[in-house]
């Protein structure tokens, strides 16, 4: 029996090129069912009801109220929701006479109390002394608007009142309002 030896080691060859890709091996066995999850939370979708109209509208024939202070007219209201604000109108004629400087408001509140979300809706007019060629007891009705937007008010029954008064640090006049036309109070619920 002959042995051959082995003779030193040859210089390393160059790197070859990649080969081409092989063909697709077989698929394999599936593979184990895993461990059982825990029970998940039944979450409910609150689907928000779709913005419905929500009006009412009050309307006096020939209101003449000749008041200067209190409570004019008032309208009663059902609001849907407390995150939404009321748009209200009184649409009337008004009247301010006075010999010297004098000024009224006429004024929104609700369930009493005035709006303070933002501000409190009202109008005024002023009446200056005059001078003595001009009639300083003139006696003129217009038509003439309150109107505003209030924030804050709670859903359920709202007393919607318009109200005469004072202006601040002035005299009072001879008020009149609704006189031989039609007077209104708009409430409409409005979203935010």
């Amino acid at each position: 029996y002959g042995t051959c030896m082995q003779g030193p080691a040859g210089t390393p060859g160059r790197e070859g090129n990649p080969g081409t890709n092989g063909i697709p091996g077989t698929p394999g066995i599936p593979g184990r069912d895993g461990l059982k999850g825990e029970k998940g939370e039944c979450i409910n979708e609150i689907f928000e009801e779709p913005w419905r109209p929500n009006y009412k509208q009050c309307a006096w024939n020939s209101l003449n109220y000749g008041i200067d202070l209190g409570k004019v007219a008032d309208c009663t209201f059902t609001k849907l929701r407390t995150d939404s604000a009321l748009r209200v109108l009184f649409s009337g004629s008004l009247r301010l006479k006075c010999k010297n400087a004098c000024c009224q408001r006429w004024y929104f509140t609700f369930n009493g109390a005035e709006c303070t979300g933002p501000l409190p809706i009202e109008s005024i007019i002023y009446l200056d002394q005059g001078s003595p060629e001009l009639n300083s007891t003139i006696n003129i009705h217009r038509t003439s608007s309150v109107e505003g937007l209030c924030e804050g008010v709670k859903a359920g029954l709202v007393d919607v009142a318009v109200w005469v008064g004072t202006c601040a640090d002035y005299p009072r006049g001879d008020a009149s309002t609704g006189w031989n036309s039609v007077s209104r109070i708009i409430i409409e619920e409005l979203p935010k």
